[in-house]
């Protein structure tokens, strides 16, 4: 029996849920979610595989109008993760009216000759009046698609459904990673966005768009029973420094700890965190900082 693959990327302004889609499609957890606009800031790459296929989902920042030099960088990410995949799955919200920013991110796919999916996500919480009302306006108001799926992330209804219409679409291929492998980002940055998936639930108003985590591996301390990662926080301002700190410490303390705990239960091994912060004034607005940081 021929074995099929490919690639999709899933594509969407910011905050409809591309990130727990991906993390459903892949069966466990390998992106960060969060309820702050612009949380995913790389393309990020889950894999899902079964005894006859194997897709590969890039999970993409959220297409928007950019304000910093850092805004303009994910754009071009999403942007660039379009080109020379097998299926493009173009996220939108029940929950809320189709907008420009939608129009927006429905003009980039249809710039390149890729099947096109519609995926209505959050219907849990929203009426069936509501999606009907999506799914019927979206060729006029987004263009054409190849298939219409209306999901909810969050529970997992009829997530089967694009998993259909994705294999459906597969060419026959390769097994791109081992059958074992759900993600194929390194140990490094998968600390330091856990990291900062805790700090963005505690970080408030222009905060969480400040911060920026970075890993390195300690070479002299990690063992073979023992991963040890030293993780910096970046802030833009001083005053920030003391929000992500917290008092006596515990807000990064309890960050830290919750990082560790998911981190440990991916990778299967013991994990130690040492973290520090550290300002960087405007980071996200300077390209060397942006260079240096991986942006």
């Amino acid at each position: 029996m021929s074995f099929h693959s490919g690639f999709v990327t899933l594509v969407g302004r910011p905050n409809v849920g591309k990130s727990t889609l991906l993390n459903r499609l892949v069966g466990q957890k390998v992106a960060i979610v969060s309820d702050r606009p612009q949380t995913t800031r790389a393309a990020i790459r889950g894999v899902r595989t079964t005894p006859d296929s194997q897709i590969v989902f890039l999970d993409t920042p959220g297409v928007h109008k950019p304000r910093t030099l850092l805004g303009e960088r994910t754009n071009a990410v999403a942007r660039s993760a379009l080109a020379e995949v097998d299926t493009v799955c173009v996220l939108i919200e029940a929950t809320n009216p189709i907008g420009p920013g939608d129009r927006r991110v429905a003009e980039l796919a249809r710039q390149v000759e890729t099947p096109r999916i519609l995926v209505v996500n959050k219907t849990d919480k929203a009426s069936r009046a509501a999606i009907a009302q999506h799914l019927a306006r979206a060729d006029q108001e987004l263009g054409e698609f190849d298939a219409y799926v209306a999901l909810s992330a969050r529970t997992g209804e009829n997530v089967d459904a694009l998993l259909g219409e994705l294999e459906a679409r597969l060419p026959e291929g390769p097994r791109y990673f081992p059958d074992d492998v759900v993600t194929d980002q390194p140990e490094t940055f998968l600390a330091a966005e856990l990291v900062r998936e805790q700090l963005l639930r505690v970080a408030r108003d222009e905060l969480p768009h400040s911060i920026a985590v970075t890993a390195d591996t300690d070479e002299d301390e990690t063992r073979d029973d023992l991963l040890f990662l030293k993780i910096t926080v970046r802030v833009e301002r001083e005053s920030q420094k003391g929000i992500v700190i917290g008092r006596g410490g515990e807000v990064l303390k309890a960050a830290g700890t919750e990082a560790r705990r998911e981190l440990e239960a991916l990778l299967g091994t013991h994990v130690h965190l040492e973290i520090r912060v550290r300002v960087d004034r405007d980071w996200q607005r300077r390209p060397h900082a942006l260079d240096r940081l991986g942006f």
